[in-house]
């Protein structure tokens, strides 16, 4: 039940991060003040999620991360009013190893 609880929340937050990447740019949504700490905490919550979600496959999942933010920024390229960068990409990727060393701290404190 616990496990599954995980893999929905990481399931819904990634659906979120596409549907706000793929959305007009609207002032009023939810930010963070600079778009590439957008991308830093997006990436660094579902990194948390899907590692939670799969514990056992962890690396796969910050892998499957990785090329989910090429995907949005792919998709984006094809959108009216968002646009690709290699930077988002890079906060992405940095998000994910953020998300990653939280993993491993709490279950370095954990004792696991």
């Amino acid at each position: 039940m616990r496990t599954s609880l995980w893999i929905w929340s990481f399931l819904a937050c990634a659906l979120a991060v596409l549907a706000l990447a793929l959305a007009p740019s609207v002032p009023h949504y939810v930010t963070t003040g600079w778009d590439k700490s957008n991308h830093l905490l997006a990436f660094g919550v579902l990194s948390w999620l899907g590692g939670k979600a799969f514990a056992r496959r962890v690396w796969l999942v910050m892998l499957s991360l990785l090329a989910y933010g090429a995907l949005i920024e792919i998709l984006q390229s094809f959108t009216p009013t968002r646009s690709a960068e290699w930077l988002d990409l890079f906060a992405d990727s940095l998000g994910i190893a953020l998300g990653w060393l939280l993993l491993r701290l709490h279950g370095w404190l954990a004792g696991q």
